[in-house]
């Protein structure tokens, strides 16, 4: 929490129920009924669940960890305020004033954002609208099924954020940043989409014939046209190439074969759940939004492939590689990745799990086993540690903003700001 925030008058759920209260008595024309109106107030992990805000004013106020689902703000005002990590499930926004507004790494899912204002803006330090204007920023949020439709969304941001399936017909897009977003089979008739950052954008399921049209480089995004060789095209099925890949571990390679997963999007297999793939090779693959769940992966090559949105809880992946993989929202609790000893007598060696220069945000590695694992130049922002064995484990150059290490073991951890515990804390959320 910044300083200006942490100046901002803390009000109770009694204090807010009432003034809800009054509200609904505005807005049903009885007799002392007041409009809800909050200029810099602190509401955090406060809950306005169901509630009716409609046309309700919130200027700069602190809405962070609330319970904000089903909640209804048709027509309302929440400019410039933040709403990071709350809970907006089914919440409504249609019509309503959401400039400058922040709502980073919250739940959106099938949020009504209709004809929504979400263009930037800002509010000094006195409370008067300023000069200056910040974007919307929605990075890493749950948009899943969301109704974008008509929204004034220029130049926000959505990067990370999970958009299966929105609804952003006719929506103003323009500059809008949605590098590493997953739009799979999201409708975007009509939208404006000059200037967007579509980076590693996942557009699988969706329409891009207007966006090439228009000029947008899909070249680094995932299309339906460019996501890699089918299964279809692999030398047998895969049943039988993983039996010919057992036989080779069998036999230390004197029979059968390696498989080689290379360049395939594994997509369509929807789940290798409890799969034993030990020491496959997978470079530049594609098993975004797989069920991984106790998938034994151990000694493997999977660099550059993409592990977005997957369950990979209490998987097996000791001594793998993931350098340069993007695993970004993949629910990794409980796995297993520490490091492997391979070889006999003479011959053994140590063999960490690396995810040197990955990208891993939003990644939930609670209670997860991670000692000896190399994290060297990772994007780790946001990723929950809680409870995880990161014992010897080498942090330098990573990126850890707002990442959680509430109860990790770290002993031994190499941190660029502290060598032997890190100070990188998030607030436990309440939502």
């Amino acid at each position: 929490m910044s300083q200006e925030q942490e100046s901002l008058e803390k009000i109770t759920q009694d204090q807010l129920n009432a003034m809800v209260d009054l509200h609904a008595r505005f807005t049903d024309g009885r007799l002392g009924g007041r409009r809800a109106i909050l200029e810099n107030i602190d509401l955090s992990g406060l809950s306005l669940s169901g509630k009716d805000l409609t046309q309700a004013h919130f200027t700069a106020c602190l809405m962070t960890y609330m319970d904000l689902s089903n909640t209804n703000f048709q027509e309302a005002a929440l400019y410039a305020c933040d709403l990071s990590d709350s809970n907006l499930f089914q919440a409504i926004f249609t019509r309503a004033d959401l400039r400058g507004a922040r709502i980073q790494n919250a739940n959106l899912k099938n949020v009504d954002l209709k004809d929504a204002d979400l263009r930037g803006g800002g509010v000094s330090k006195d409370g008067t609208f300023g000069t200056k204007s910040k974007a919307v920023n929605f990075r890493g949020a749950n948009l899943s099924g969301a109704k974008l439709n008509g929204a004034m969304a220029s130049n926000a941001d959505f990067s990370d954020a999970v958009m299966v399936g929105a609804n952003m017909v006719d929506a103003d897009l323009r500059g809008a940043v949605l590098e590493g977003a997953d739009l799979s089979n999201a409708d975007i008739e009509g939208a404006q989409l000059k200037g967007a950052n579509i980076k590693s954008t996942i557009l699988t399921g969706v329409d891009v014939s207007k966006m090439r049209s228009s000029g947008l480089d899909l070249k680094d995004a995932i299309t339906d046209d460019n996501a890699g060789k089918t299964v279809s095209d692999l030398s047998d099925s895969l049943p039988k190439l993983l039996e010919y890949h057992r036989e080779w571990l069998k036999t230390r390679g004197k029979s059968g074969k390696q498989l080689d997963l290379s360049d395939v999007d594994l997509r369509l297999l929807g789940s290798l759940k409890e799969e034993k793939m030990t020491a496959v090779k997978a470079v530049m693959a594609r098993f975004i939004g797989m069920n991984l769940y106790k998938i034994e992966l151990q000694s493997a090559t999977l660099e550059k492939s993409d592990f977005r949105n997957c369950d990979m809880e209490e998987s097996d992946l000791r001594g793998s590689s993931f350098k340069n993989a993007n695993l970004s929202h993949a629910n990794m609790r409980g796995s297993n990745c520490s490091s492997l000893m391979l070889g006999t007598g003479g011959t053994r060696r140590f063999n960490p799990c690396n995810f040197e220069q990955a990208r891993m945000r939003y990644v939930d590695f609670t209670n997860a086993m991670l000692k000896d694992a190399i994290f060297i130049g990772a994007d780790l922002s946001f990723v929950d540690f809680t409870g995880a064995d990161l014992s010897d484990a080498d942090f330098t150059g990573a990126k850890l903003d707002k990442a959680k290490l509430d109860k990790a073991i770290t002993d031994g951890a190499k941190f660029d700001r502290d060598e032997s515990r890190p100070v990188f804390k998030m607030k436990s959320d309440t939502s």
